[in-house]
């Protein structure tokens, strides 16, 4: 793996701007960012990654002394095998080790820590004055008593709890009550349907769902016990009734409890039970996702941190939750959306509570650029240090635009790859080690030892381009799909044995920079010419009037398949014959002759799930006039949709 030498970070807009033509200049880390950093240089990472992988029993095994185990390893520390012509696939960490990690991340901090007193959580509800902060110690006396209502409840190790709850304190508390019980906590996204919720309570056999009076996301109000009450009903008539709900009083403000069982119970006074270190969401997860937490935001005691994600989702999980309370973090929990009450809100609330590391997602970062720059900068945003993204790939001027007005280029901006099946990061910059380069995910994290494959299986080396793949295992990876080991060999190990295959593709620089090009079933096949979603939706963006765009195949005729592109017009610019000539222009120079859309229709808004990703699946069926959608219960606003096959007439092709 190649890695580049450390060149000056660049100072002016004119630079920044010259980059985005370039896509190879690259920006090295602040040095008030590496002067405290846990990895201040691109040898001391070279020196850890290459332990991580060629030792990963000594590298995991130090990290693993940090934590509580109620029994050691007695065998082998990491036995695997990736390569379904040699047999099952199976990945152990630690096999035979047993912990808790709601212990871990509430005991552990509190006791031997010291740090009961320090505040886990500033809260911030939808309206800004709706605010509560909680500390370690509080929050595992809640957690303590609700696990006193789960077991009167009847919830015992190994049973499954679904929970439906938007980003309040209580969903925390109810999620670390399972962890604390060895019950398995399903969380279902709070902007989901009943009928989802249902099939979820269903695929997991959940005896419990805990939920939400109702909950405003903006100003639009969510009777969540109203959709809670529907799935259940649901789920009776399908022959599965759930023993019970337990219902949060949300907008009453109401304390946790159900009717017969007051949330007021005496803590738990008996040892948290053991879970095997082998389940992903145990051991290996907990180990994983601590560590890129610490090193990925290079974490400090002092340090407040902010992710926008929802806690439905694995980021959520992984960063909102887990990750920062096993460091003892403080953090960031917001209920709210970006554009209200108005479009400055994220920047605010970053003062209000001076957040030093901020994680957010492209799609929110280009929904904020088309507001311009001034609801930024009304606000000092003097704390921060590190701004992350997840998600998808981040075009190079979003970054840009994240680099310059919301860090005042003085942050690292980790540009974070990974997936729900790996548990944590991926590929990404450190902080104080990185030379970014905008729009690539850069270096393997601890442990990941990356490859680039082609058709054949064959690892190319130096600059390429092809499939990505992990060579060997790293402690957060999944062990299997629940219930279905088959498919999990199938979808993740049989296309190229020896191998877990991402489903994405990638390429590699001659930096040795990797750079994600969108996943697998992104990618075009146009005339014979393989061509990425990502690298077109990139090079349409970089038009001033485009603030976001999405490109879906379309069937062709001659080609087979041709580009369809929906693009959203920042503010002040009107769809026309000639802006359309100039997108197309801009592809044609950037991309080639061959990518040039044949279709291109103005959007005034995207399908987007809650957790702000495009929904490519809908936006297919929008560009063949398909009213057969399936499944649009995750859309953020459903009248997107209809908004955008009302527009079809005005595309231009």
């Amino acid at each position: 793996m190649g890695l580049p030498e450390e060149r000056g970070r660049t100072g002016s807009r004119e630079q920044e701007e010259a980059g985005a033509q370039s896509r190879v200049q690259s920006w090295s880390p602040p040095p008030e960012v590496t002067r405290s950093a846990h990895v201040p240089s691109l040898q001391r990472y070279r020196e850890l990654h290459r332990r991580s992988v060629e030792e990963p029993r000594e590298f995991w095994g130090d990290i693993a002394k940090e934590f509580y185990w109620k029994t050691s390893c007695p065998g082998p520390f990491l036995q695997y095998n990736f390569d379904v012509t040699k047999g099952k696939i199976f990945i152990e960490w630690m096999k035979g080790a047993t912990t808790n990690i709601c212990y871990n991340v509430l005991d552990r901090i509190v006791h031997e820590k010291k740090l009961g007193d320090k505040i886990a959580f500033y809260w911030e509800g939808n309206e800004p004055e709706e605010t509560t902060q909680i500390t370690y110690r509080e929050l595992l006396m809640q957690v303590c008593r609700f696990s006193n209502v789960l077991q009167k409840q009847g919830i015992r190790k190994g049973d499954r709890v679904a929970i439906y709850m938007p980003m309040i304190p209580e969903l925390v508390v109810a999620m670390l009550a399972c962890a604390r019980l060895g019950a398995l906590h399903s969380i279902v996204f709070a902007g989901f349907s009943a009928e989802s919720l249902c099939e979820r309570i269903l695929d997991s056999s959940c005896s419990l769902l805990i939920t939400t009076d109702a909950f405003y996301r903006g100003e639009k109000l969510v009777n969540l016990k109203e959709l809670a009450d529907e799935a259940l009903e649901k789920c009776r008539e399908k022959g599965f009734p759930v023993r019970c709900c337990i219902v949060v009083k949300h907008l009453g403000r109401a304390e946790m409890g159900t009717s017969d069982s007051p949330s007021q119970s005496p803590p738990i006074k008996r040892p948290c039970p053991d879970v095997q270190g082998v389940v992903h969401t145990v051991g290996g997860y907990m180990l994983y996702v601590a560590t890129t937490f610490k090193y990925v935001f290079d974490f400090h005691p002092e340090d407040v941190f902010w992710c926008t994600a929802d806690i439905g989702w694995i980021t959520g999980h992984s960063y909102v939750t887990y990750g920062p309370l096993a460091n003892g973090a403080t953090s960031v929990l917001f209920e709210g959306i970006p554009t209200y009450p108005d479009v400055s809100r994220l920047w605010s609330i970053v003062d209000k509570y001076k957040v030093t590391k901020f994680y957010t997602a492209p799609t929110a970062i280009r929904l904020l650029m088309k507001f311009g720059d001034e609801p930024v900068t009304r606000h000092s945003r003097a704390s921060l240090q590190v701004l992350g993204t997840v998600g998808e790939p981040i075009n190079p001027e979003a970054w840009l635009w994240y680099h310059r007005v919301v860090g005042a280029q003085r942050c690292s901006i980790v540009d974070t790859f990974w997936q729900t099946e790996t548990g944590g990061h991926m590929l990404t910059p450190l902080p104080g080690a990185t030379p970014m380069k905008p729009g690539s995910a850069t270096f393997p994290f601890f442990g990941v030892s990356p490859a680039i494959l082609n058709e054949s299986g064959e690892e190319l080396e130096g600059e390429a381009e092809g499939y990505l793949v992990f060579k060997q295992p790293w402690p957060g990876i999944m062990r299997t799909v629940y219930g279905n080991h088959e498919r999990f060999e199938a979808t993740y190990f049989k296309k190229f044995p020896g191998y877990y295959v991402t489903g994405d593709g990638c390429r590699r620089d001659q930096d040795g920079y990797y750079w994600i090009t969108g996943r697998i079933d992104d990618m075009l096949n146009v005339s014979g010419h393989l061509l990425s979603t990502a690298e077109v939706e990139s090079a349409l963006v970089e038009h001033e009037a485009i603030a976001e765009a999405a490109v879906v195949g379309h069937p062709h005729p001659v080609k087979g398949e041709c580009l369809y592109c929906f693009v959203t017009l920042c503010d002040g610019y009107i769809f026309s014959p000639t802006l359309i000539e100039e997108l197309k222009k801009q592809i044609r120079e950037k991309i080639g002759p061959i990518a040039t859309p044949d279709y291109i229709q103005n959007a005034p808004g995207l399908p987007k799930t809650r957790s702000g990703k495009i929904m490519r699946r809908v936006l297919r069926k929008i560009a063949q006039n398909d009213h057969d959608l399936g499944d649009t219960s995750t859309v953020a606003d459903p009248t997107v949709i209809s908004q955008l096959f009302n527009h079809r007439c005005l595309t231009i092709q």
